[in-house]
């Protein structure tokens, strides 16, 4: 059975790892604001700030699936919004919501919902523990195999759209369609 936990700061190097791992997967240039030569120029003091910060819980958590041989199979973070500020788009953000963000589970993995479900639940009870009031993400419009995978978790697309990073696609937002913490709806 695998186990879903909170990054700790001792836990850069895997998270680190784990990171690469998804810019190189072929669908990355959609998914992440991110390329893996970028990443892997990275100094490590800033991996190890992103795992403090994940930790800590207060603005942005990442979280790990872990499987029993104690190998990282996949990772998800959650990233605070407060109402007033502006988004990454730079769009006004209205109330308080957490934007799932940096989903990856290794290829292997994937298929039903045995790794990214969890992953996703962990984030919708921790955003509702911060008093975010929803839970949003964004998924290329050309990565349908994503869009899919977040629709039969139980996020529905709301029609706002935005253009990506390159200027040559675009961007659509997901919302969750159920409560964040403690409810009845617990898709996935």
């Amino acid at each position: 059975m695998n186990v879903i936990r909170v990054v700790a700061a001792d836990d850069w190097p895997k998270a680190k790892d784990l990171r690469l791992a998804a810019l190189r997967d072929p669908m990355a240039h959609l998914a992440f604001l991110d390329t893996y030569e970028n990443a892997l120029g990275k100094p490590d003091v800033l991996w190890k700030e992103q795992a403090a910060n994940s930790e800590a819980g207060v603005s942005s958590r990442q979280f790990a699936a872990v499987a029993p041989d104690g190998s990282w199979i996949g990772s998800v973070a959650g990233i605070v919004e407060d109402a007033g500020e502006q988004d990454y788009f730079g769009l006004p953000i209205e109330e308080r919501q957490v934007q799932l963000v940096g989903v990856f589970v290794r290829p292997e993995h994937r298929g039903g919902r045995r790794v990214l479900g969890p992953l996703v639940a962990a984030v919708r009870e921790w955003a509702g523990a911060v008093g975010a009031e929803r839970l949003r993400l964004f998924v290329h419009a050309g990565n349908g195999r994503a869009a899919a995978a977040y629709e039969r978790l139980g996020f529905k697309a709301t029609g706002h759209r935005v253009p990506d990073q390159a200027g040559t696609g675009e961007e659509l937002e997901y919302l969750w369609d159920g409560p964040l913490a403690g409810g009845a709806n617990t898709a996935g």
